[in-house]
């Protein structure tokens, strides 16, 4: 997760993190990215049902019951463990979430237990009677997913109307005094799109939006051909950070992040070198605290299950399974070779990834995707769009210095 707002236009600085000593218990939301500990974000796909089918979707959701899901006691005793566990935030997502009863009982009861509660959804469920009780629940988020303005989105959506009843529950939670951004994955068929999502961020007064790579996986796999250019990933990250800036210097702070592909810090910063070098070594000590990619470390995946994955995405790999063993077990759990693989893995990246002078910073990207298109875990992520002359180490210069 790199965030634009945060880095490219000053939003944070590195002393916004140390005052609370990068510790995740004692971070702001805004701040967890920058935490020294590292305790796991949890996903968790409460159900795999959806009243949707986007062509996108990781989990291959339908519409019918799904008979291997969490009870409400096992989803329970899950979360007391995550709280034992010092476990920050817990992302409630699906399939749809809101198709689920017990979503805010669970909700509540994961805020009780001094855990952020987050919501990932369609938007399309969401009524007035269910933005009350979310607020009741004092929910930190609920993010909705579009991916693109009408006709896009409901194209992509498999449903006419999708957007419109999502852009209802938006308004619901704006309204409601919910905190509501909109989730956005880009690929080639929706990326025209972006500057309309700008667009619509002002126009609709939503105080947040993050732009997501496409990951590999789920029914979002048949559409590697899909996936951006690294030519037009580049341009697409000039673009954001363009939109980006003319919404500060016009007073519209809004929180603009991209998701999923950790290329983004670097290039970030290099184009930051350019203009504002002072600015561009804050950002630099930012990008090291942020990490890179902390799939199996400082973000997990409970799924609807019960078995645990390394990220949302990446579900061919389980560790283990929360019916039959604590979460935080099984994450501690350095027998696993893959795990503790995952937790540093610079010493087991290939190519061009392990001569890469960011790898501290972009955490060697994510493997899913690499294991996806070249079936080998450790191969370079082909999503990353940096040249070898960006990503080439050069001798007696500090990482990230430029001659």
């Amino acid at each position: 997760m790199i965030g634009i707002s945060k880095l490219y236009c000053g939003a944070v600085e590195a002393a916004d993190a140390l005052r609370y000593n990068r510790d995740s218990s004692k971070l702001p939301s805004h701040l967890l990215q920058f935490s020294a500990d590292k305790k796991p974000v949890v996903v968790w796909n409460m159900t795999r049902r959806c009243n949707l089918r986007c062509v996108h979707c990781y989990s291959n959701s339908k519409n019918i019951r799904y008979a291997d899901e969490l009870t409400t006691r096992e989803a329970m005793w899950m979360i007391e463990d995550l709280a034992t566990f010092a476990c920050p935030v817990i992302l409630f997502s699906g399939g749809e979430p809101l198709m689920r009863g017990d979503l805010a009982e669970l909700a509540q009861f994961a805020v009780d237990h001094g855990i952020r509660a987050v919501i990932s959804t369609n938007g399309t469920l969401i009524s007035q009677e269910k933005a009350n009780d979310f607020k009741k629940v004092g929910l930190s988020y609920v993010g909705v997913s579009l991916d693109g303005i009408r006709e896009t989105h409901d194209r992509f959506r498999g449903v006419k109307g999708a957007f419109d009843m999502a852009m209802r529950g938006i308004r619901i939670c704006r309204d409601t005094g919910i905190k509501v951004g909109i989730r956005f994955t880009m690929n080639k068929r929706n990326v025209q799109d972006i500057p309309a999502i700008f667009d619509l961020i002002e126009q609709e007064n939503i105080p947040r939006i993050c732009f997501y790579h496409l990951v590999y996986a789920g029914r979002g796999s048949k559409l590697m051909e899909e996936d951006l250019s690294h030519e037009q990933s580049r341009a697409v990250l000039d673009l954001i950070m363009d939109r980006t800036k003319r919404l500060f210097a016009r007073r519209e702070i809004k929180e603009v992040l991209t998701v999923d592909n950790h290329a983004d810090g670097p290039y970030m910063y290099l184009k930051l070198l350019r203009e504002d070098p002072r600015r561009a070594e804050e950002v630099l000590q930012l990008l090291k605290m942020n990490g890179g990619n902390n799939s199996g470390s400082g973000i997990g995946c409970i799924s609807w299950d019960g078995e645990v994955y390394a990220d949302q995405f990446w579900r061919n790999i389980s560790f283990g399974n929360v019916k039959r063993q604590p979460f935080s077990e099984i994450w501690t759990d350095t027998s696993n070779e893959l795990l503790a693989r995952l937790k540093d893995k610079r010493p087991f990246v290939k190519g061009r990834c392990a001569a890469c002078r960011w790898l501290d910073i972009c955490g060697g990207n994510f493997r899913a995707r690499a294991e996806a298109a070249t079936g080998d875990i450790w191969a370079p992520d082909p999503a990353c769009y940096l040249t070898d002359k960006e990503i080439e180490k050069e001798k007696g210069n500090i990482l990230g210095k430029e001659k």
